[in-house]
């Protein structure tokens, strides 16, 4: 999943997650209302939330970025979600049962959408097979795939009709799943916001304004009241949402803010409740010593890293990837340019990863003198140095931190190798996703969080042809290992060494700079009851939270 700003060691045991997965599970209507021992109740029940930009969309299926994917949490509620500190547990399907982690079998609860018509397993038939069309342009769309849904890989190249994807209502209230391969972490998958329905009938009436505050129909805690764009999205509490009851915020105001300074400084204003997941680097320290009740550090699984281009030149040539990647000093940017407990990353899963077994590469020993002495024999024999310096576009998106971040790199580079022209190109969210999806840059500015807490998260998207990898990476080596993690008979120690493996690949020859892992830390005013810090993913969702009277 992209972030806006690189987007948390508690952690989901696979073994539980795995457990729920194979038997459903209990129903989260039993969670006690939010903040029922922390204080009494403000009688104003509202808050506002930085979201970080302006979002793309808020259909689920054409999104791919953070600040849609927290929209998407509030007001669409999938088979599964998760619980206040981020565990799997049962959504729009009460329970659910699989025989041999291949064929799925979800029973749906009784539920509503805002407009009062039931949610059936007809709605998730409809919402798979939206988001695998072609005709949809989901950049989400290899989702399927990466589920190992039967006929997804041809339904999203356009060989097959999408009703042909392998998802299928028994009756109104049974969903059956089947897989080409076990896939044991499936409930798991299907917490993600791709995987979100959406009202068919609300779709097919108004096209493209079906997100349209008057015409937007959802399933989830809240719906939408209004939408100002670049001001604010307004949500409210959705009295349908079969919930309801547990509920106790009844509005939501999301902020588009891009810098973290602005952020800060609303929030010490007191027109923010709760911050965007990035802090000022610069500011950090004095917010840790004046605010450090408000102050929230959770373990984020999410890597910050260059994407490159591997189809254009010059980064065609392995030599040219593999001498930049050698010459990145990863600990200056984390430690010194970020300097917030973010750690240098030499591989795309975060070590904290459910199920991963860390991958050291044999460079990452190697002192500073060696590196360098390495990436300019590289770049020598692809015809780089001295009346030939390499030069190259550096793409990121709106941020005041990332532009630090690629100034510093470019500084880096140069002065390590001499013979590097870096030209820093700044653009706005979704111009920059546009970008990247189409494949107009040389390396960009990219952060992937996981989607789920299983290292095939991150390693999925570097699979030839999939629809997140924008740099359109190829290796066969690659591809086939991952393929062997969803064979019958495999264990979780080998599925561990399989994913090893592939990060080895992806060192021989790489996709991607990895520059560090992140954290995530926010603001969060004294009187937000229910807060969380112990999600890894930062999945927040406001119907666990309350205010308190202050």
């Amino acid at each position: 999943m992209h972030t806006v700003f690189s987007k948390k060691t508690m952690l989901l045991a696979v073994a539980a997650a795995f457990g729920l997965a194979a038997c459903g599970g209990g129903d989260n209507k039993a969670a006690s209302k939010p903040a029922a021992a922390a204080g009494e109740l403000a009688e104003k029940q509202e808050i506002v939330i930085n979201n970080g930009s302006e979002p793309e969309s808020l259909d689920p299926h054409k999104v791919s970025g953070v600040p849609e994917a927290n929209l998407g949490r509030q007001v669409f509620e999938g088979l599964t979600t998760t619980d206040n500190d981020g565990k799997t547990v049962p959504g729009m399907a009460e329970s659910w049962e699989n025989q041999d982690f291949k064929v799925w079998t979800f029973k749906i609860r009784d539920a509503k959408w805002s407009n009062g018509e039931p949610v059936t397993a007809h709605d998730f038939v409809y919402s798979l097979r939206r988001l695998g069309d072609p005709k949809t342009g989901s950049p989400y769309a290899n989702y399927l795939t990466d589920m190992q849904i039967v006929n997804a890989l041809d339904v999203v190249e356009g060989k097959k009709p999408a009703d042909t994807l392998g998802v299928k209502a028994l009756d109104d209230k049974t969903l059956e799943i089947t897989l080409n391969g076990p896939v044991p972490y499936l409930p798991d998958m299907l917490i993600h916001n791709s995987t979100k329905p959406v009202n068919k009938k609300a779709v097919e009436t108004h096209g493209e304004k079906w997100t349209s505050p008057e015409n937007f129909v959802s399933n989830g805690a809240y719906k939408l009241k209004s939408w100002t764009v670049n001001d604010k999205i307004v949500l409210e509490r959705n009295p349908q949402y079969y919930n309801d009851a547990k509920t106790t915020i009844n509005q939501i105001t999301m902020l588009p803010i891009v810098e973290q300074s602005t952020d800060v400084q609303r929030y010490k204003a007191g027109e923010v409740d709760v911050t965007y997941n990035a802090l000022p680097p610069e500011q950090f320290a004095a917010i840790k010593r004046d605010m450090g009740d408000e102050l929230k550090i959770s373990p984020f699984l999410c890597t910050y890293y260059y994407q490159i281009n591997t189809k254009a030149k010059p980064f065609d040539d392995i030599r040219v990837r593999k001498a930049l990647a050698l010459a990145s000093d990863r600990e200056t940017i984390a430690e010194k340019v970020q300097g917030q407990g973010q750690t240098p990353a030499y591989q795309f899963v975060p070590p904290a990863t459910a199920g991963y077994k860390e991958y050291t590469p044999e460079w990452k020993s190697w002192d500073k003198a060696k590196r360098i002495e390495e990436a300019k024999k590289l770049l020598a024999e692809a015809g780089y140095g001295e009346g030939k310096p390499l030069r190259f576009e550096l793409l990121y998106n709106t941020n005041e931190s990332h532009k630090k971040i690629a100034v510093a790199m470019a500084s880096l580079w140069k002065e390590a190798l001499g013979t590097v022209d870096v030209q820093l190109i700044n653009q706005e969210w979704k111009t920059y996703l546009d970008s990247q999806r189409n494949g107009r840059f040389q390396i960009s500015r990219s952060g992937w969080c996981s989607d789920y807490n299983e290292p095939s998260t991150f390693l999925n998207v570097r699979k030839s042809g999939h629809s997140s990898n924008y740099g359109k990476y190829s290796n066969a080596e690659f591809d086939g290992l991952l393929a062997k993690t969803v064979v019958a008979g495999t264990t979780d120690e080998q599925r561990a060494d399989l994913y090893n493996q592939a990060e080895a690949v992806l060192d021989k020859d790489p996709s991607d700079i990895f520059i560090y892992h992140y954290i995530s830390p926010r603001l969060v005013k004294p009187y937000i009851a229910g807060y969380s810090d112990k999600d890894p993913q930062d999945n927040y969702q406001v119907k666990y939270w309350s205010v308190l009277k202050h």
